[in-house]
């Protein structure tokens, strides 16, 4: 029997985000897992170079890459409907773990060790809030890029979302905020290219 782990990990790109919204610009948990890995990482690196705390930037980008696998086999949850109730929301917590259960099944015994720690185990633990931030940074940057291809369905969502990250307790959110943020809103000729 072959060991199918990376073969469900590639089907990523067939679960679609933002499932009730209408989408200019439509999402897969693969792209998402990505930026949100890369914001991972910046939010790690933060934390270890500006604010002297120790992080390994590596191990959030990491657990950031598998942060939604569970997804391939439960689909994407409507955020609404995920946290419509302590009793929903930790139901599907459970479905979730389960899922990660079954993926983790599917590597080699010798694998084990590197794998499991990300999806569910002390690394996902010890980045939970950097991974979550990034995921809500993630989000955001969603919001922004289908504001600025005209769509107003995701305003309330922006609003909503900016308010959470200014509200976050943790430092690098807001440097990220402060520092990096406002390029999301240029163009191509704003943000320069090769000249």
């Amino acid at each position: 029997m072959s060991d199918k782990f990376f073969a469900y990990i590639s089907r990523m790109r067939y679960i679609g985000r933002w499932s009730l919204m209408r989408n200019s610009l439509p999402e897969n948990i693969q792209e998402h897992s990505h930026m949100v890995a890369v914001l991972a990482h910046a939010l790690g690196v933060i934390r270890r170079d500006v604010f002297g705390i120790a992080c390994d930037p590596n191990e959030a980008a990491a657990v950031a890459l598998y942060h939604d696998s569970s997804e391939i086999l439960t689909g994407d949850l409507p955020t609404p409907i995920k946290y419509h109730s302590r009793a929903i929301s930790s139901a599907y917590k459970q479905v979730e773990k389960l899922a990660c259960v079954k993926l983790i099944s599917t590597l080699p015994a010798e694998l084990l060790g590197a794998f499991e720690p990300l999806l569910y185990g002390e690394a996902a633990e010890r980045q939970h809030d950097l991974v979550k931030a990034a995921d809500k940074l993630s989000a955001y940057i969603k919001c922004i890029e289908e504001r600025k291809a005209g769509n107003k369905e995701f305003l309330s969502a922006e609003k909503q979302l900016r308010e959470l990250l200014e509200q976050s307790p943790l430092p690098e959110v807001g440097y990220f905020m402060e520092h990096f943020m406002p390029a999301f809103e240029l163009n191509i000729d704003e943000l320069g290219t090769m000249e």
